[in-house]
């Protein structure tokens, strides 16, 4: 049930048709084996590498936006795939998922070096968040988009009159995992989210350790539709909030 509640795995694997279409390649390989996906082209990052986690619904492949958002600020981006997402094997749950993202956060690292960035969408804020507090990699700064604070709050809120605690195998502590990073966190909630409800958001930011947090809320924007809100200021702004600067980034 838990599962089934989580996670919404595509076994479809992005053709090179398809690829091409969106100039996407697989990373870091060409074959079935791959972790995720980059741009097709080589293009200036400056401001260092982003791996991103996305959610439950869907791909990497469907996650292209991202692409054109950060590289346009000078980010090399990379988007994450799961185990038994777009054609890889695997299996789904939190222990998977995040063993898997802590591979490739280090292959990441290895072949790009620093600084490295986390971002998570929706259910890639608690992979994003375990990466962060298991990795060995230092992650200079983590970006949550629709986050929540801990998967037990959420389905408390959800179903109030079951034993929710005790029915969950996954976890996905939010608040744990990030009570002792010590980098900048930018928090972006969606004002009419009505999967994951903005006070869990709220709760999250709050919790986090201050002077290191922001948080933004798009206005009128749903769970699902806040691309269609996010503009270009709002991208600037929390990625400039996690950044680090040039003078930082050659001490790093």
């Amino acid at each position: 049930m838990q599962n089934k509640f989580l996670y919404f795995p595509s076994s479809e694997f992005p053709s090179a048709k398809l690829l091409a279409a969106e100039n996407m390649k697989l990373w870091p390989t060409t074959s079935a084996d791959y972790r995720g996906l980059i741009a097709d082209r080589d293009a200036p990052a400056p401001n260092g590498t982003i791996v991103v986690f996305h959610g439950n619904g869907g791909t990497a492949f469907d996650r292209g936006f991202y692409l054109k958002s950060l590289m346009e600020l000078g980010f090399r981006v990379v988007l994450a795939e799961y185990p038994k997402y777009g054609g890889r094997p695997g299996k789904v749950g939190e222990k998977p998922f995040v063993a898997d993202g802590l591979e490739t956060v280090r292959l990441a690292y290895e072949q790009y070096g620093e600084p490295l960035y986390l971002l998570g969408e929706s259910l890639g804020c608690g992979v994003a968040a375990a990466v962060a507090r298991q990795t060995s990699v230092p992650i200079a700064g983590i970006l949550l988009i629709t986050p929540w604070d801990t998967l037990a709050a959420v389905a408390k809120s959800l179903f109030p009159f079951l034993p929710v605690t005790l029915l969950l195998t996954d976890k996905y502590d939010n608040i744990g995992n990030l009570q002792t990073f010590k980098g900048k966190i930018s928090v972006v909630g969606s004002e009419r989210d009505e999967i994951l409800p903005i006070k869990h958001g709220h709760n999250l930011f709050q919790s986090l350790p201050e002077g290191k947090k922001r948080m933004w809320v798009i206005r009128g924007a749903g769970h699902n539709d806040w691309p269609s809100y996010a503009d270009a200021s709002l991208w600037k702004e929390m990625t400039d909030f996690v950044k680090i600067d040039k003078i930082s980034q050659a001490k790093y």
